[in-house]
């Protein structure tokens, strides 16, 4: 017998119809289920579950997914929860010689509750804003007060160095309305630009 066919002698038959030795395993989750339990749900003709039935186990994750509405369009487009808007513009020269004076309207758009109205219109010349400024600074030591604009000893009344002075006054004031400590803490403030009465002596 040649070497070849004495090793083949040594391996193992194979069965013509081979078996295995592991079983098929029903899957887990009948295989939780006594079998009286399966041949009762058989034998019962219950109409089996429905598809949704399916989904109970993710509907934690489904519940705990964003809301995904729609905003409103007041929701959208409505103002902030609070705000406040100021505006100086429309200024005007009174009086003759040496008793003219240019004033300015300040338009307050707000709701925050320590302004009295939500919309106001007042008017004030520059001297007001200088007594305003001087009575912040007595009011708020804790903040510092923005400059005014500088004056003007030359053609003060010319449309150059009026719409200057405005832009000047309207910066100085969106500053100061801006800070929180002043729009909470401030007096003045809101008497300054709600007031159609404020007079600078009373403070």
């Amino acid at each position: 017998m040649s070497r070849f066919s004495h090793q083949l002698e040594l391996l193992p038959c194979s069965p013509a119809n081979p078996t295995f030795s592991h079983s098929i395993q029903p899957p887990p989750a009948l295989a939780l289920l006594p079998a009286a339990k399966l041949s009762d749900a058989k034998d019962s003709g219950a109409p089996p579950p429905p598809a949704g039935r399916t989904l109970d186990l993710h509907r934690p994750m489904l519940q705990s997914m964003p809301d995904t509405r729609q905003q409103t369009f007041d929701e959208i487009y409505g103002p902030p929860e609070n705000f406040l808007e100021i505006e100086v513009r429309c200024p005007r020269t009174h009086g003759v010689g040496r008793g003219m004076y240019t004033d300015y309207e300040i338009l307050c758009r707000t709701n925050i509750p320590a302004f009295k109205l939500r919309q106001s219109s007042v008017r004030r010349r520059y001297s007001d804003f200088e007594y305003f400024r001087d009575m912040l600074e007595r009011e708020s030591a804790r903040v510092t007060i923005p400059p005014l604009p500088g004056k003007v000893f030359t053609n003060r009344f010319s449309d150059d160095v009026i719409e200057g002075r405005r832009a000047g006054l309207e910066k100085f004031l969106k500053i100061v309305v801006g800070h929180p400590l002043l729009q909470t803490g401030s007096k003045v403030l809101p008497a300054f630009v709600q007031d159609p009465n404020w007079d600078r002596n009373s403070w």
